[in-house]
């Protein structure tokens, strides 16, 4: 019986660092090895196990250097594979775990390849003792190898658990079970038998989105304000003065602003500014009321601060009218 072709596309973090010395879980960073895609795959030959893989090598870097125009790249990788490869059953994008929440949820938006799209991290350097790195890897290529993965959006895998990108959160900075979804739980879990999925997500995502990055010269800017005890209005009057289209309020459960906050995201509201308030607590809704709708705000629903930005730069990419911005929050 043959094996699924998945491709594999490197960009570093810590899945593809070496560190000094099989205790150094911490600081490995230091020695500045970091394994390409094809290095990474010989480290774990399990990999050939489970799927013909197809190393791809982008760029290694820690993942706080990702940034969109990494995003639109890798977009158009997974176009090549696709175009290139029409056997290929899935693809997965090893990522650092800093950042790989947003690059997953911007993917939810933006992929137009009907194979499932895996991203995967580690806590611990492929180095370590104990690590993390080679059996997530494993797991990843085996989600994305799954007819079930098929039209569930951009997925990200660890720990043996298998999460939406819209809703995954990284909660803690060294355990091996950070990703979480704190409202809804997993999809599924990748375990020694099986692939095995529970629930699929409702909320629109890739490859059906209105959104299109790949010929777009850049993302409109958009900045997070995040609220605080006695924070004033400086950080959002100096985002706008940068030229902020958008900007994310992380403020406090379920929805509240400073003084200080409230008066500048009034005035960059009444400027043509976009104002959606978030919160800043990493779980549940925003709703709308009648404060946020006296002051020209829209809300995020139960996005995080972090996923709200990426949503409202694609939202202003295709308009500006509140009303349809509204819609595109309430539809993904």
């Amino acid at each position: 019986m043959s094996k699924p072709k998945v491709a594999f596309i490197g960009t570093g973090g810590t899945i593809a660092s070496v560190g000094r010395d099989p205790l150094d879980l911490q600081d490995y960073g230091a020695t500045g090895t970091v394994l390409h895609a094809d290095e990474l795959l010989a480290r774990f030959p399990e990999t050939a196990l489970v799927a013909d893989v197809l190393p791809v090598r982008y760029r290694n870097v820690p993942s706080p250097a990702i940034d969109s125009p990494d995003w639109q790249a890798l977009v158009l990788i997974c176009d090549q594979l696709v175009a290139e490869h029409p056997d290929l059953a899935g693809i997965v994008i090893g990522h650092g775990t800093a950042t790989l929440e947003e690059t997953a949820y911007f993917l939810n938006l933006t992929v137009k390849v009907s194979v499932p799209v895996v991203l995967v991290g580690a806590q611990r350097p492929n180095s370590a003792l104990s690590s993390d790195a080679g059996l997530n890897l494993v797991n990843a290529i085996r989600t994305a190898a799954s007819p079930e993965a098929r039209g569930m959006g951009v997925l990200v895998v660890l720990n043996d658990e298998i999460q939406a990108a819209r809703d995954v959160t990284k909660t803690s900075t060294l355990r091996v079970q950070t990703f979480r979804t704190p409202d809804f739980g997993v999809l599924g879990h990748a375990d020694g038998d099986a692939v095995a999925f529970y629930r699929r997500p409702l909320r629109r995502a890739a490859p059906d989105t209105e959104f299109d990055v790949r010929a777009l010269p850049a993302l409109p800017r958009v900045d997070i304000a995040y609220a605080h005890a006695g924070a004033d209005g400086v950080a959002v009057r100096a985002f706008v003065q940068a030229g902020a289209r958008g900007i994310v309020s992380a403020g406090f459960a379920p929805g509240f602003t400073s003084p200080g906050q409230t008066e500048a995201l009034r005035e960059a509201a009444r400027q043509g500014v976009v104002v959606v308030q978030s919160t800043r607590a990493g779980s549940g809704r925003t709703f709308r009321g009648q404060r946020l709708r006296d002051a020209g705000f829209l809300t995020a629903d139960n996005l995080s601060p972090q996923k709200a930005r990426i949503l409202l730069a694609l939202a202003l990419t295709v308009t500006s009218e509140p009303a349809e911005i509204e819609r595109i929050f309430r539809t993904y």
